[in-house]
């Protein structure tokens, strides 16, 4: 098959009413190699850096629940502070790949997503995300 490994997706066509990060940056666990006494962070299969999550919020007024985006670093990620009043962080995404993967749980389709870094959201351009409903719900139904 020509198409393998994770789809390079622009942050505006995932997110198009942006996205918020509910909580703090935390390691993943590799389940292979950890234990219960042990913790063992994942790595990164394509660079061998740490992998990292942050919870996020979709703003689109239509999308249920929060998900993980995963993060590749060799340090622990920063996120960037909440603004004044704001109980999420509003940030975007560099470098967003999607990889589409069968739940073993439920046998659906779901989707695993993960960015070369984050930042704090682009307010003053209008965004990368903020095309509106129509502008960028292609990609997250293709995905």
């Amino acid at each position: 098959m020509a198409v393998q490994g994770p789809f390079k997706v622009a942050f505006g066509d995932v997110f198009p009413f942006g996205a918020f990060v509910k909580g703090g940056v935390e390691a993943v666990r590799d389940f292979d190699r950890s234990t219960r006494e042990n913790f063992v962070q994942a790595r990164d299969k394509d660079t061998g850096e740490l992998v990292w999550a942050v919870e996020v919020l979709d703003a689109d007024p239509e999308s249920k629940g929060t998900f993980k985006v995963k993060l590749a670093a060799p340090v622990q990620p920063l996120v960037p502070e909440a603004p004044a009043g704001f109980p999420f962080v509003p940030v975007e995404f560099d470098g967003l790949t999607v990889t589409p993967y069968v739940n073993s749980g439920t046998g659906r389709l779901a989707y695993s997503l993960k960015a070369s870094a984050v930042r704090p959201a682009n307010f003053k351009a209008g965004g990368a995300g903020r095309s509106g409903k129509d502008g960028g719900a292609a990609g997250k139904e293709a995905a």
